[in-house]
């Protein structure tokens, strides 16, 4: 397993390459362009026995991976901010369909204004279209995180969609050490993909025809039904990737740090886990038993797990990277929801909007203000 020093979207290209998709629909958006750009030079360098599709717009690069993931093989897309959004309508149409297309998302700011910095705001504002959601930390947990979407989509008790979120430019951009895994290695793990429902014209079935009154919240509940048992999934598929590639995200769900005998404890997701992990070693230093939770999988939310992980803690500081305008942060309304009726002590910041640094600053205060139980915004 060869280790190299390349940019994370180069990781998320390499990654891709080793699934082996057949069709990739893309229009290129910064920050993901990096991504579309290695993968174009695979393919013209007879690396990667793949079509690429060059679409006139976002919303058609999801079509036509819907398209073409409906007659019975794997794709890949990617995008990132303005352009996620104008896919919503279609991200609905391929998570109802139980298509398990696999699109990367190089996490920037809606504008306006205009901004082609990192925060949450664009994956956030797409959490209820039925995709499951997992967020990455690193260069190498993109590329790994990528290989093992490819499972927990194609598992049968599940069938939808994943969208693995990397911040964009603090990660899509960043160079790191990264193992490569061996083909063979990847494929002996994924196996080969075998459609539930594909289009045959030598075996017409019909693929999302009207569903009327009394059949609609049926097909909605087993949707409800299907990302409930990616919980299982996401674990199953973590701890197989473990055994063959010794690596590991936690649970797949939540991963921590230093939590064992935490007093405090900071919750986010994304980059700003790396920099907490800093913060948290110098506030170690001064008696303050601080620890990491970190949500991977912030759909489907691990309410369980962060009940069960929380239970000893006191005291929660929670850091979204997004706004719920004329609200809160989302991840922060949803550890709310999840430890209700606990007693913890739970403590909102808003952070990092627009591509602002999330700094070992940022994090100390949060702990600080957290204590006090004092909301707030971190400049």
């Amino acid at each position: 397993m060869p280790k190299k020093v390349i940019e994370a979207s180069m990781a998320v290209a390499i990654a891709v390459k080793l699934c082996r998709p057949k069709v990739i629909p893309m229009y290129p958006i910064t920050p993901q362009t990096h991504i579309v750009e290695r993968l174009a030079d695979f393919i013209n360098d007879g690396e990667m026995k793949a079509e690429m599709i060059h679409v006139e717009s976002e919303h058609s690069a999801i079509s036509a991976a819907l398209g073409a993931q409906a007659t019975g093989v794997r794709t890949f897309t990617a995008t990132a901010s303005q352009g996620l959004a104008l896919m919503h309508e279609m991200l609905f149409v391929v998570s109802g369909l139980r298509m398990p297309v696999v699109m990367a998302v190089a996490n920037r700011a809606l504008s306006a204004p205009i901004n082609i910095w990192n925060d949450h705001q664009d994956s956030i504002s797409q959490r209820d279209t039925g995709w499951i959601q997992l967020y990455v930390e690193s260069a190498q947990e993109a590329l790994d995180t990528i290989i093992m979407a490819y499972k927990i989509a194609e598992d049968k008790k599940v069938l939808l969609p994943v969208m693995v979120c990397l911040d964009g430019y603090t990660l899509s951009h960043v160079f790191e050490p990264v193992d490569i895994p061996e083909q063979k290695e990847v494929g002996k793990f994924l196996g080969d993909y075998k459609p539930h429902v594909m289009l045959n014209p030598s075996k017409p079935v019909s693929i999302g025809p009207i569903a009327t009154p009394d059949v609609f919240m049926e097909l909605k509940k087993s949707q409800q039904n299907a990302i409930e048992n990616s919980v299982q999934a996401i674990k199953k598929t973590n701890n197989e990737f473990n055994r063959q590639f010794k690596r590991n995200y936690g649970n797949g769900l939540i991963e921590t740090y230093r939590i064992e005998d935490a007093q405090i404890a900071l919750i986010g997701m994304g980059t700003l886990c790396g920099t907490a992990r800093i913060a948290i070693d110098e506030l170690r230093k001064n008696k303050i038993k601080a620890g990491l939770i970190k949500i991977k999988s912030f759909r489907p939310f691990p309410k369980k797990m962060l009940q069960d992980t929380a239970k000893k803690i006191k005291k929660i500081a929670v850091i979204d990277r997004d706004i719920s305008l004329g609200s809160e942060g989302a991840l922060f309304a949803d550890v709310k929801e999840a430890l209700y009726g606990t007693n913890k002590k739970i403590t909102g910041f808003i952070a990092g909007l627009g591509g602002r640094d999330i700094t070992p600053s940022h994090i100390k205060k949060a702990f600080i203000n957290a204590e006090k139980q004092k909301t707030e915004w971190l400049f």
